[in-house]
């Protein structure tokens, strides 16, 4: 017995060190390397477990083929798109390109931009735009909760359905672990194509649970487009026990849609193999609205990219600005980065503010978070927490001029694990709207550099949101 327990000690350390190279050979940030490798040495057996589940990088996998991927955009985007006279600002003409080299993601001029704040709002319009939908809906959600909003929109979508409308919904399996089978099998017995981003199932649990789609898109009749954070429950109007949910989705219309059409489109040949890439997703649109009208890119990223593109693009952006960067997320985990971005931007002058909320969701985060919003503050950060509610907006604006919504958190895991999409604004106008929308939430916010409990907080509470901060990369 006891030549037994040595057997079983010895080939359990033999598995540890095979883990820790396997971590150290992917030559990731030092500092997730580190946070895996102490997790697999320090946590027996569930620490190997916890890193075959959520550590094993995917990045260099192609999911979906180079030549069907090239169909998808460039057939589509450059055959069916034409547009006279485009005029790139100088001013964030590096961004643009960036974006354009890295993930093909064309700018379009005229599109018309409206903000939702709220659910009300969202929901409200989103069921008037699918109430006049006369060829297909798209849906690509993180959440598609089993609750009375989301069956009042899942009985709009059937009734779709009926009158011959094509309906197509992708959602996240891991987001939607707690909705029922038969809520989406409903769905599918009334002609709706339905599916699941990644389904976890054994025996590729392993391989997929930490990849996920955090994407929120809707495309209408090739016509409308919404993107933003709010997913479709009822959290999102009625918030969580005594806490109203702030979030916001941009409805858009204009050559925009075409680029969200094709990400919608990208990952439909992910969930399904069926490679859509007809004209008649890509209808034309009003002559009027290729005059004014804000200049916009739709931006996708994710672990099986070469590049973190949307992290990319944040650190491009922090590093351009010459007035101010105003950042809400309702997660505060930053890479090394995007976090010495934001401090060298404050070190250099610039007015940098931060919107998260004061009560999260996940206390562990919040705990990790605490110790990013002290180095930040050091650095000349305005931080503010949010008092009125929980903020789960994603946005950023900078200098009058740029501004960015959609579903990327500032975390690690938005930046380098979840598939996720922004739109990318270059627009006075509507960055100066954004700019609004932030100053109010500031309102009915404290602003964390004055609060003597957080800059000089008792050592144990220092030493537990330190401990916290390791495990940030894994979060």
């Amino acid at each position: 017995m006891q030549g037994l327990y040595l057997t079983g000690v010895i080939l359990y350390w033999i598995i540890v060190a095979v883990a820790i190279i396997h971590v150290l050979m992917d030559n990731r940030q030092p500092a997730k390397t580190m946070a895996w490798v102490l997790v697999i040495y320090f946590v027996p057996v569930a620490g190997i477990v916890f890193y075959l589940f959520f550590g094993v990088s995917h990045r260099r996998e192609r999911m979906v083929s180079e030549r069907s991927l090239n169909q998808l955009t460039k057939r589509s985007m450059l055959g069916f798109v034409e547009q006279v006279n485009l005029q790139l600002p100088k001013s964030h003409k590096s961004v643009i390109d960036l974006f354009i080299n890295q993930n093909f993601s064309l700018p379009f001029k005229g599109n018309k931009v409206d903000v939702c704040t709220d659910g009300y709002q969202f929901f409200t319009r989103l069921l008037s735009d699918i109430g006049q939908a006369r060829h297909h809906i798209h849906i690509d959600l993180y959440i598609f909760e089993d609750d009375a909003l989301g069956r009042l929109v899942s009985d709009v979508l059937v009734d779709k359905a009926r009158q011959g409308v094509e309906v197509r919904v992708i959602y996240d399996d891991v987001g939607c672990w707690n909705v029922r089978h038969r809520f989406f099998e409903r769905m599918r017995e009334e002609g709706i194509e339905v599916y699941p981003f990644l389904p976890v199932r054994f025996p590729s649990f392993t391989s997929k649970v930490n990849y996920r789609n955090h994407r929120k898109m809707i495309v209408i009749d090739g016509r409308v487009g919404y993107i933003g954070g709010m997913n479709i429950a009822l959290r999102y109007i009625k918030g969580t026990g005594r806490q109203p949910w702030r979030d916001m989705m941009v409805r858009l219309t204009g050559g925009v849609v075409y680029s969200l059409q094709r990400a919608f489109l990208v990952d439909w040949y992910f969930v399904d193999r069926t490679l859509i890439s007809d004209r008649k997703y890509y209808p034309a649109h009003p002559a009027e609205m290729q005059a004014g009208g804000a200049l916009a890119q739709i931006v996708t990223s994710g672990p099986v990219t070469p590049y973190p593109e949307i992290m990319q693009g944040y650190v491009r952006i922090i590093q351009s600005a010459e007035r101010y960067i105003y950042l809400e997320t309702p997660y505060f985990l930053p890479t090394e980065p995007v976090l010495f971005a934001l401090k060298t931007a404050a070190v250099a002058g610039i007015d940098v503010r931060l919107i998260c909320p004061n009560r999260s969701d996940a206390w562990f985060t919040e705990w990790a978070s605490r110790s990013y919003f002290r180095e930040a503050v050091e650095a000349g950060v305005k931080v503010y927490l949010y008092t009125a509610g929980f903020i789960h907006s994603k946005m950023m604006v900078c200098d009058d001029s740029l501004s960015t919504c959609g579903s990327t958190n500032v975390d690690f895991r938005s930046f380098e694990n979840n598939f996720e999409a922004n739109v990318f604004l270059y627009d006075e106008d509507t960055a100066l709207h954004f700019k609004g929308i932030f100053l109010r939430d500031q309102e009915q916010s404290v602003l964390l550099n004055e609060q003597e409990q957080f800059i000089h907080p008792p050592f144990i509470k220092r030493l537990w949101e330190s401990l916290t901060r390791l495990l940030s990369p894994l979060l």
